[in-house]
């Protein structure tokens, strides 16, 4: 099974690294997430979603990442990591053919076995009888034909646009004078990636869409000869560079940028193992796409598209279906009364984000002695969304309601754009942020009348406003009314509608002012306190390379530190005299890892827990504007140190990082899965009186 090893292909780091490569490791954690796929104690389609992932988020990282290693490559400039950035470059394109490969190798060996085992058959045009061609000619007659246009390639025609990501089949023709002539067709991404067959037996079958087209090319064809095709697929380059401060209008210098970016450098071209390379080299060179951003694919293309399998209705072959509870402490009707007794902290998705977190705007907005709300959208549902309808129906009955609308969200600019406007006409004060900084806090404030008083209600998480994503993404927040805390947001959103500059905050770290500063003191006092310090980190990326060296000093004086980093770590532990005391952990399974948690000290002494929006890389401290809350409330600190103590404890779903910067599973008690323990402490805390 070594040959499907998606872990493999990847180089150790060299004896006297300090740092690992926050390239390879972002890449290491989808080869973590892609060999799941192989897990047999994972029910079945769990596994093809994890292939399916592992899909999406390699073609998220190539849109956003490999044009810029390639830039820095020509440049000469020094990479991150210990590789040059041309000898990074080369490993990286080198392992993403690679993994291609093994992906390749793990569908056709393993999953469509397993599949066929279970009546799911991924069948080919050559397997079908007549009468299951006779319905995909049905198919491509009634569902394709209306939808596909041929384009033919030819002096009087130019060239067409192939959009990222898009699959197309090369076609080369035979016109009625005798020459030979190029076409292209696009397979729209309305059509599913696969055509389902009648089921005469119970059984499900499949054929990819691709190929019902490619027999119905005559079709599209009809007064020439088809001579050949091929599939292949491209990406593009999806980053957005323009002057923010040289803007008269930033909405529609993003909305221009957004155009622009359809026509981004093609860094990647996907071509299946039997397309003939004469027919792909005009694409090739038309897109200008050189020799080594080629990567044959044996198998099919756009494995994204086994999420159609993934959610096949078959209940048996899926993990059992995850109810979100209802935490006792927000069960009320009022929750306005329990928050004034006490800090309330919910944990998603285990605890309801529609019930608890969702439900606490619109209650905001219908409420009568609400007269003002604000709140940070980063990413929200990318459809119909009851948080942004909330804030319309709260602009609409007269209350002071505000959105800070990020729009330079990467891959959200188009829907917040829609965002903004929609809110905009509804009377919301939309505010797009800061010139040369992205919004990224997680953050809303409720004003209430009450009596004789306007009170503040406050909220600090680490998620998004986002139901759709809160259902698969773990995430913490905390609702509060503590003075010191609402004081301080309601300087930090004077901050980000007005002029304020303050930078004076009581109890939140706010980035890019005074959070570095804060984080790297807490690291200091627990260097200090040598074999006596503890430091816990959970995060999804730990790059920051003065972060990582005040880690590094205190574990030469003998701090002990675990970190939970979900993809991208370049801290090395376990090295002799400079990270003895580091143990770093990857918790990788059903919900997506996102809090991001902190611990320093030991219970003897003081104790100081923070949660919220910002990974320890320069981006979030130095160029984002992020928000940290240090948790005072014993039963909130007392659940964070839950979450952490079940996370280190895991032997079913963590991964280990070893000081060569190599990733290894832990193998150990299947009951220490962290996300059925919580899913249980979360039951509990529902029942809880």
């Amino acid at each position: 099974m070594d040959h499907l090893d998606p872990l493999a292909p990847f180089p150790p780091a060299p004896d006297g690294a300090r740092y690992g490569d926050r390239e390879l490791s972002q890449l290491a954690f989808n080869a973590r997430v892609l060999a799941l796929s192989l897990d047999g104690s994972l029910p079945l389609l769990e596994r093809v979603k994890f292939c399916a992932i592992y899909s999406s988020n390699t073609d998220e990282w190539v849109q956003k990442r490999l044009d810029l290693l390639r830039q820095d490559a020509d440049l000469g400039a020094d990479a991150r990591g210990w590789l040059s950035a041309a000898g990074l470059l080369g490993a990286i394109r080198s392992i993403l053919a690679d993994v291609a490969g093994r992906q390749a190798a793990i569908v056709a060996e393993v999953l469509m076995p397993a599949l066929a085992g279970e009546g799911i058959h991924i069948l080919g045009w050559d397997d079908l009888d007549d009468a299951d061609r006779a319905h995909c000619v049905q198919v491509f007659d009634e569902r394709m034909f209306p939808l596909l246009t041929p384009l033919a390639i030819d002096p009087g025609r130019p060239f067409p646009h192939i959009s990222t990501l898009s699959l197309n089949l090369a076609v080369r023709v035979r016109l009625t004078d005798g020459r030979r002539s190029l076409a292209r067709v696009k397979i729209p991404h309305q059509l599913d990636r696969f055509v389902r067959l009648p089921d005469g037996d119970g059984s499900q079958r499949l054929v990819p869409t691709e190929q019902v087209i490619a027999a119905g090319l005559h079709r599209l064809f009809p007064s020439v000869e088809v001579l050949e095709h091929g599939l292949f697929r491209v990406t593009r380059h999806a980053h957005q560079a323009f002057a923010e401060e040289e803007a008269d209008d930033l909405l529609e210098t993003i909305e221009s940028g957004l155009l622009e970016r359809r026509f981004g450098k093609v860094v990647r071209v996907e071509a299946a193992a039997d397309c003939p390379r004469d027919l792909l080299e005009p694409f090739l060179e038309e897109l200008e796409v050189p020799d080594e951003a080629v990567v044959t694919v044996p198998g099919l293309l756009d494995l994204v598209g086994l999420w159609q399998i993934a959610n096949l209705d078959r209940p048996e072959l899926a993990l059992p279906r995850w109810t979100p509870q209802v935490p006792s402490a927000l069960a009320s009707e009022d929750p306005w009364s329990r928050i004034r007794a006490g800090d309330v902290m919910v944990h998603h998705p285990y605890d309801s984000f529609s019930q608890t977190t969702q439900a606490f705007i619109e209650r905001a907005a219908d409420d009568p002695k609400v007269v003002a709300i604000k709140l940070t959208i980063y990413r929200t549902t990318s459809t119909d969304s009851p948080i942004i309808d909330a804030l319309v129906r709260a602009a609409e009955a007269g209350k002071q309601t505000v959105a800070l609308v990020e729009l330079k969200a990467r891959f959200d600019e188009e829907a917040n754009i829609r965002r903004a406007r929609n809110l905009e006409s509804a009377g919301v004060h939309v505010v797009y942020g800061l010139i040369g900084l992205k919004t990224h806090t997680k953050t809303c404030l409720v004003v209430r009348e009450e009596g004789d008083r306007l009170r503040r209600y406050a909220h600090v998480g680490t998620g998004n406003y986002n139901p759709a994503t809160a259902r698969i993404y773990e995430d913490v927040g905390v609702f509060t009314t503590d003075p010191d805390v609402c004081d301080d947001l309601t300087h930090l959103f004077n901050m980000l509608t007005g002029y304020s500059a303050a930078d004076d905050y009581r109890r939140l770290l706010v980035a890019p002012t005074t959070m570095r500063r804060a984080l790297l003191d807490r690291i200091r006092r627990e260097t200090a306190a040598g074999a006596d310090g503890r430091i816990i980190i959970k995060c999804n990326n730990l790059v920051d390379r003065q972060i990582i060296d005040s880690l590094y000093e205190a574990s030469r004086a003998g701090v002990e530190i675990d970190l939970i980093v979900r993809s991208m770590c370049a801290v090395l532990p376990g090295v002799e005299g400079l990270s003895e005391t580091i143990r770093v952990r990857s918790v990788v399974g059903r919900f997506l890892e996102h809090s991001r948690i902190l611990r320093f000290g030991r219970p003897e002494r003081d104790l100081d827990y923070l949660i919220g929006s910002a990974d320890m890389m320069s981006r979030n401290l130095d160029r984002r504007v992020e928000a940290m809350l240090p948790v005072t409330d014993p039963a909130g600190r007392a659940q964070l140190q839950q979450i952490l103590d079940v996370l280190l404890a895991d032997e079913a779903l963590a991964w280990t990082l070893d000081r060569r910067g190599r990733w290894h599973r832990v193998d150990g008690d299947p009951a220490t899965d962290s996300h059925a323990v919580l899913q249980q402490l979360a039951v509990d805390r529902a029942v809880a009186s």
